[in-house]
């Protein structure tokens, strides 16, 4: 793609939006960086910001490049009537980038399997590049020598991303899950996963796709490239599958992965393991050695179900990367300690009775909520289940604590979105952090 001279709109001035401004506008194009809100920027590059969506700077765009969470504008629209073409940063990227691309989506666990996948490919020793929708915008890796034939780039992308993909093409790529999940954006469950499905459409006989079984049911698809399954619950008929609690890649000549030597815990990690062995294995850019080093030398992620601290007895989990109710329920579930749960944020559409159903089944003493969406969760919970209202999550940490039993625990899974209060969940989580640092032991 040719971007000197072009005048090109950027539509979200995001972490990825101001990449791709700044790379636009370094292959000559003259960039426009269109924002709802005033935002405090400086680019190296010369390029303008527009407060508010011009309807002008749409339809007289070269090139409109949206970033992921933008909401179908009528601009939008309107250009795309007119003609204009619209792409997304991964997209736009992805034109760039001559290595084998490994690229994750799924509703839960694709920032684990993503940095897993990454671990495993900086064993191979080849140049390496892992973001996405995990961090890291991808269009920060064209021109580094992870982009070249040689190099390896692993990336998670987003439903949202996904949206605009249309030449992406994954050498190997995984649908983790498909669970309710940003029923505020999808007029439905089925048009959610037609959008994760869009990471596949690109992909031959030559590529990889990897899938929970359970993704399949009700589904139907072409398969125009090779399909391999696992599944954590069944040995039948998958490529990959849990046998004494081990990972075993049965397509790989019954490959097997001691669980002894991995840091990741829970049912879910063991699948989420799973998944990366078969994406790097299968398509056999990580011999037998590289996969298990990496499985080996693997930490868990930040945020995710994190132990960030103890106060009398008591284990504080940062679990903050839960923005829905089933990833909550796949932490929570078979919890080993006495707990209080700290929930709550924006809603995102989807049902909370799973949550108040693993409450019961479990050792919960209470749970402390927070932000615009309490009251729906109060209303999804057992009247059996201890609740508070917390007004903030400063209040909620000591609540919990006041509620949290010896040698117990206080999580934070909030089963929502962070934005009715914090920047991110990243955000949520420091805050929780520093919350936990400041009781009184």
């Amino acid at each position: 793609m040719e971007l000197g001279g072009k005048r090109v709109l950027v539509v979200g001035a995001g972490k990825s939006g101001q990449a791709a401004a700044c790379f636009c506008a370094q292959r000559g194009a003259g960039v426009v960086l269109s924002d709802k809100c005033e935002r405090s920027i400086t680019f190296n590059q010369k390029v303008s910001f527009e407060i508010g969506h011009r309807l002008d700077s749409f339809l007289s765009a070269d090139l409109i490049v949206v970033s992921p969470g933008v909401p179908k504008l009528d601009e939008l629209c309107a250009a795309d009537k007119n003609g204009v073409p619209i792409v997304g940063e991964v997209e736009l990227a992805s034109r760039f980038i001559e290595a084998p691309i490994v690229a994750i989506t799924g509703t839960n666990g694709k920032s684990t399997v993503t940095a897993l996948c990454g671990e495993i490919a900086r064993h191979t020793g080849r140049p390496t590049f892992v973001g996405g929708n995990l961090g890291t915008p991808l269009i920060e890796c064209v021109g580094t020598i992870a982009a070249s034939k040689n190099g390896i780039v692993v990336v998670e992308v987003s439903s949202f991303q996904l949206e605009t993909c249309t030449t992406f093409h994954p050498r190997a790529a995984a649908i983790l899950n498909i669970t309710p999940d940003h029923l505020d954006r999808y007029a439905n469950l089925d048009e959610y996963a037609a959008a994760k499905w869009r990471i596949a459409f690109r992909m031959n006989m030559d590529d990889v796709l990897v899938l929970n079984e359970n993704v399949l049911r009700g589904v139907k698809y072409d398969p125009a490239m090779t399909v391999l399954e696992y599944s954590t619950d069944s040995k039948n008929g998958v490529a990959a599958f849990i046998d004494d609690a081990e990972p075993v890649l049965e397509s790989v000549d019954g490959e097997r992965f001691p669980v002894a030597e991995m840091n990741l815990v829970g049912n879910h990690n063991l699948g989420n393991s799973l998944a990366a062995l078969l994406l790097m294995r299968a398509s056999k850019l990580a011999s037998y050695e590289q996969a298990r080093a990496g499985l080996r030398s693997f930490q868990p992620l930040p945020h995710r179900m994190q132990l960030i601290g103890e106060k009398r007895g008591v284990c504080f989990y940062d679990d903050s990367k839960a923005t829905n109710v089933d990833s909550v329920v796949a932490g929570l579930d078979g919890f080993p300690r006495p707990f209080v749960l700290i929930a709550g944020g924006r809603d995102k559409g989807g049902s909370y009775a799973p949550l108040g159903d693993v409450l019961l089944r479990n050792s919960c003493r209470g749970v402390v909520l927070i932000g615009e969406a309490a009251p729906l969760i109060d209303r999804a919970l057992s009247p059996s289940t201890a609740r508070l209202i917390a007004p903030s999550l400063q209040d909620a940490v000591k609540q919990a604590f006041a509620l949290s039993a010896e040698h117990g625990a206080v999580v934070l899974s909030p089963a929502c979105s962070s934005y009715d209060m914090f920047e991110n969940y990243e955000h949520r989580g420091r805050v929780f952090a520093a919350a936990v640092e400041a009781l009184d032991g």
